[in-house]
């Protein structure tokens, strides 16, 4: 596998690393998509109406020969009950519990996926593709000192930002922040943000703290990178900073048996 430069916190070339044998891996969009459905289904809440809603009453049709619709009605009155099309009944095809919501794929599927999606960050081709700013960065995928993982505040993760040229990103995922149509709105989910740099560290010591603040940033140790934050949308080649010890783990992660 190529040499890849790693690069310190103020954007200058400190050394070389070889990308493990992941980043090998064929690009398989149909699996990535499925693993991210899979993610994405798993946090679903099955919920439904109580199935006997609409059904507790002592409605009951008159029968024929009377001149009216022969639907329940409540003893002692006309009033129509217990049917879909009157007041207060039950409802025809309502939600229930036991819906399957929740689209399972295979071990060996998923690690594919993460695998693929992984390779997929380092074809740029696929990164501009996704929309994102690469035309000021030497290589893809970027890999930065581990010195980033200690870094605890905004302004210092927006300087070495700046250094490193993944900056038009961070502005291109803040001016696209849009307000969602829908009753989302209402609900505590008001704005929609692109998705913008991954992150991906060995350890996680402060820079979740640093960088949580800028727009469409997010943060993962290499040992709980999934599918998701890596093809956001089921859409592979997201922007991704590594630190130098999470491609080093990399190499020991996500192997799967081809035999």
């Amino acid at each position: 596998m190529a040499k890849v430069n790693v690069y310190s916190l103020k954007g200058e070339v400190t050394d070389e690393i070889e990308l493990p044998e992941i980043f090998e891996e064929t690009y398989r969009p149909d699996v990535i998509k499925r693993a991210v459905i899979s993610s994405q289904t798993a946090r679903i809440q099955p919920w439904g109406s109580d199935p006997m809603a609409g059904k507790r009453t002592t409605a009951e049709s008159f029968g024929s020969g009377r001149g009216v619709a022969m639907v329940p009605r409540v003893k002692g009155s006309s009033k129509a009950a217990f049917v879909p099309q009157s007041i207060g009944g039950r409802k025809a095809h309502p939600p229930r519990v036991n819906t399957i919501y929740h689209e399972k794929v295979n071990k060996k599927e998923r690690i594919l996926a993460i695998r693929s999606a992984i390779a997929a960050t380092a074809n740029k081709n696929l990164v501009e593709k996704r929309g994102h700013q690469v035309s000021n960065l030497e290589q893809v995928p970027f890999i930065v000192d581990d010195e980033l993982e200690t870094i605890k505040t905004a302004k210092e993760t927006r300087e070495i930002f700046k250094n490193l040229g993944i900056m038009d990103d961070i502005v291109r995922a803040k001016k696209g922040r849009k307000i969602k149509s829908g009753k989302g709105k209402l609900r505590g989910r008001k704005y929609r943000t692109p998705s913008g740099p991954l992150v991906v560290v060995g350890n996680d010591r402060g820079i979740k703290l640093g960088a949580r603040n800028h727009a469409g940033v997010d943060v993962v140790e290499v040992n709980n990178i999934n599918a998701e934050l890596l093809a956001p949308g089921t859409h592979a080649g997201r922007l991704t900073i590594y630190t130098k010890s999470a491609i080093e783990k990399l190499g020991d992660l996500f192997q799967q048996n081809r035999s």
